[in-house]
């Protein structure tokens, strides 16, 4: 008979206790104690156990489970003897940043400043120690959410240094899902002000902090260096691509077939993998997600139930609002594409949207890509990696969020693609607009790039987001060479005899060129003839009679769509 499966618990000692389904990740507590790594900072995607981890390595070291080795007994790190000496017997601060979700610069300093009142609260004995003298109490008893900033950063190192002259050794310091905040200052704006904030945070209590032993931070992203860990030199980093821990966040294949056998399951090893496999850490390949799989385990029943347990909103954001090329990147990675690119795996968030890769980064680090191959060039020195969607579950939230964004029912998004369709230029021109005004004051065109092609890339790009929808009757492709120049998109049909091929070019009015949207549209099918698009569909069977050519001209919220027969 199974174990009891239970959903979303991250207390080590409650899932030990009650004897529930568990996978021994003990080693971790060893591999990283032999380390003697100063600050580890381990990124793994969400939903990955690094909150439980941590609860595993606090249980392990604090004095608050002193002679709590019974919640071992049994796990590999326990038939190691010399470990027993260790247990219990540190003082940690353990705290989380998971939570901090504001909107605003205020409100998530008053988050922050709120966890470290409530440690202080949870230590306040020590006021009552006789260890502190009267400026130190003083010090003790202003922590608040209102603290003024030099009390705030320096918050942490003052109670490391309560801890340690109450027990008598140096702190350990484990902080989960540090990166959270900043990834909500980034959503919301205030991404700076948070940063130098943090900064400061983190220079007090990991770098010049005398009273740690050590500490272990966790994360979805390695935010950049020069961002918030400028000042920490003492700093050991573990990406997805890092060797080290590659088998302690997710569950291994072995180990998922194995909980299969024990929930009675083991006919479902196949679909389980098509599924929920395909996480790779450094070497380490058929990397499961945990939270998947404990679902399954516990429901019997195959859902996206990673992909859908918290929100996608940076990655949908930084998808939308990229350029065409993004989005045809993704859509090939749908087909089951791989992506060749390089990988500076640093999240530099404020150049998200500027530098190039810097979102394949980002979703390789939150787990929706992973790493088919790795290839270094003898050339340029570097790596390149192979990357797709990680697996069908991945593959499925993509599928709803792109559908999500063209779900309005108050825009005619469908109606369009229908109008194309059947070469209802009127129409397309109707729903066009309908859409246009609907939709186009929600996107920030100034904001995609600074280049003076800004404008022509954003409409460019929303279009093509419209087109994944016919994915399944067309092949979509964008900004390839044909003829004597680069079209802006081709769709191609799968079947040739069942629809006509198809060739759009964009242009944004320019007014001292052209004094009407009718002469923007003029210049885009000139534009389709004298580069002869037309090249590439003949090259492929296609009788030039059959490709259908569109001009799209665009001026702010105005659209307008003339075709041409070649």
């Amino acid at each position: 008979m199974g174990k009891t499966i239970s959903i979303g618990a991250q207390s080590f000692e409650f899932i030990r206790k009650n004897d529930c389904f568990f996978i021994d990740k003990s080693d971790l507590i060893r591999e990283w104690w032999e380390s003697q790594d100063a600050v580890t900072l381990i990124t793994r995607p969400r939903r990955f156990g690094k909150t439980l981890n941590l609860d595993m390595l606090n249980c392990f070291f604090s004095k608050e489970y002193e002679n709590g080795g019974d919640l071992f007994e049994g796990l590999s790190i326990w038939e190691d003897e010399k470990y027993h000496r260790l247990q219990g017997r540190y003082p940690v601060i353990f705290l989380s940043f998971a939570n901090i979700k504001d909107s605003s610069f205020a409100e998530a300093r008053k988050s922050l400043c709120q966890i470290i009142r409530i440690l202080y609260n949870e230590y306040d004995f020590l006021l009552d120690s006789g260890l502190l003298n009267e400026n130190a109490k003083q010090q003790f008893q202003s922590v608040s959410v209102d603290m003024e900033e030099y009390l705030a950063v320096s918050a942490l190192n003052r109670l490391s240094h309560y801890l340690m002259r109450y027990y008598g050794r140096k702190v350990i310091i484990l902080l989960d899902e540090y990166d959270t905040p900043l990834q909500e200052a980034y959503v919301y704006g205030y991404w700076k002000e948070l940063v130098e904030f943090i900064r400061k945070l983190f220079n007090a209590t990991f770098k010049t902090n005398p009273y740690m032993e050590r500490a272990i931070m966790t994360g979805i992203t390695r935010v950049s260096k020069e961002s918030i860990f400028s000042d920490l030199n003492n700093l050991t980093v573990i990406t997805t691509t890092s060797e080290k821990y590659c088998t302690q966040f997710g569950f291994t294949e072995e180990e998922v077939f194995d909980a299969l056998d024990l929930q009675g399951m083991p006919e479902q090893k196949e679909d389980v993998k098509k599924w929920y496999d395909g996480f790779t850490f450094g070497s380490q390949k058929d990397v499961y997600n945990p939270w998947s799989i404990i679902n399954f385990l516990e429901e019997k029943e195959y859902k996206p139930y990673w992909a859908n347990s918290s929100s996608n909103s940076l990655v949908g954001l930084l998808i939308r609002q990229g350029n065409a090329e993004t989005k045809m990147i993704v859509e090939d990675l749908m087909r089951g594409g791989c992506l060749n690119t390089e990988l500076d795996e640093e999240i530099i968030f404020d150049q998200l949207q500027k530098k190039k890769g810097a979102v394949w980064s980002l979703l390789l680090a939150s787990g929706y890509l992973k790493v088919a191959e790795r290839n270094f060039s003898p050339r340029t020195k570097r790596f390149t990696y192979c990357m797709e969607l990680t697996n069908l579950e991945v593959y499925m939230m993509f599928e709803n969020m792109i559908q999500d964004w063209f779900s309005d029912e108050d825009v005619p998004y469908n109606n369009f693609i229908k109008a194309l369709l059947l070469n209802d230029v009127e129409a397309m021109n109707e729903f066009m607009n309908e859409i246009a005004l609907a939709t186009f004051s929600s996107f920030d065109i100034a904001k995609s790039t600074a280049k003076s092609d800004a404008p022509e890339r954003f409409y460019h790009g929303f279009v093509l987001g419209l087109m994944v929808e016919l994915s399944n009757r067309y092949e979509i492709t964008s900004n390839r060479e044909s003829g004597f120049g680069r079209y802006d998109i081709l769709l191609v049909p799968r079947k040739q005899s069942d629809l006509d091929p198809v060739i759009i070019e964009f242009k944004v009015r320019k007014p001292l060129r052209e004094a009407s949207l009718a002469e923007t549209v003029a210049a885009a099918l000139k534009q389709i003839q004298d580069k002869n698009y037309d090249a590439a569909l003949v090259a492929r069977g296609f009788e030039k009679e059959r490709i259908r050519h569109y001009g799209f001209a665009f001026e702010g919220k105005q659209v307008l769509i003339g075709e041409e027969c070649p």
